[in-house]
């Protein structure tokens, strides 16, 4: 079958990367995370002070600073799943953490860093064969993705998730913050200016709420495979 161009776009907490991750294992395809990109960026703004108390960007700085950023994914030899290096330092646990969950959206929101993300993103899919999930996947960065994917669960749903992922990896989370958090990102990135979250007109949805992850699975090899045997 010829290789395709997997784009998977939806809300945050969905368990997109996880299952863009088991997706790309079980075809052989390469995955990449392009949320965690924008976290790494997130994180480096965090590391270099271009936040000011009232939460507010130092765009200026941030554009200055932001030659000296190199993200790149390596695959964990025992896991076999990529991991997020951010000048070369391993970071996947640090852009997982609510301090960062919490400054993601205007980061990912200011049109610069967006197209510095896009650009990187589209050199790593020009051979096709890949998996690539975030929010404008399938409607900025590969709008001729052979298969688009938009994936969505309910605000609760999603922040009980979040809540059960945080508490075994960190033993504390609170429920009403991780909750709070996924309303205002939902919000920020179905409105902001470039590149908002939205369904491609040719993007199947699946609508994981109520789905166990052998069912989810089932159903995006039968699509791959519907879609691969065609191209």
């Amino acid at each position: 079958m010829k290789k395709i161009t997997i784009a998977v776009d939806g809300f945050s907490s969905c368990g997109k990367s996880t299952m863009a991750k088991d997706l790309a294992r079980e075809i052989g395809y390469i995955y990449i995370d392009s949320g965690a990109m924008y976290r790494a960026t997130t994180l480096f703004a965090l590391q270099n002070n271009i936040f000011d108390s009232n939460n507010e960007i130092d765009t200026s700085l941030l554009k200055e600073l932001l030659p000296s950023m190199i993200i790149s994914f390596k695959l964990n030899p025992e896991t076999k799943t990529p991991e997020t290096y951010l000048n070369n330092q391993l970071v996947e646990k640090e852009i997982r953490s609510m301090e960062v969950s919490q400054r993601v959206s205007p980061i990912a929101a200011i049109d610069f860093v967006r197209e510095e993300m896009v650009k990187q993103q589209q050199a790593m899919g020009k051979n096709k064969g890949i998996v690539m999930d975030g929010r404008d996947i399938g409607t900025t960065v590969f709008p001729n993705a052979e298969l688009k994917i938009f994936v969505t669960a309910t605000p609760q749903v999603r922040a009980q998730r979040r809540y059960d992922e945080m508490i075994a990896k960190t033993g504390k989370a609170d429920f009403n913050e991780i909750l709070k958090n996924i309303e205002e990102r939902d919000y920020i990135d179905q409105n902001r200016k470039v590149s908002p979250l939205k369904q491609a007109g040719d993007a199947l949805v699946l609508d994981n709420s109520s789905l166990t992850i052998a069912e989810q699975k089932e159903w995006l090899l039968q699509q791959f495979a519907r879609v691969a045997s065609q191209s």
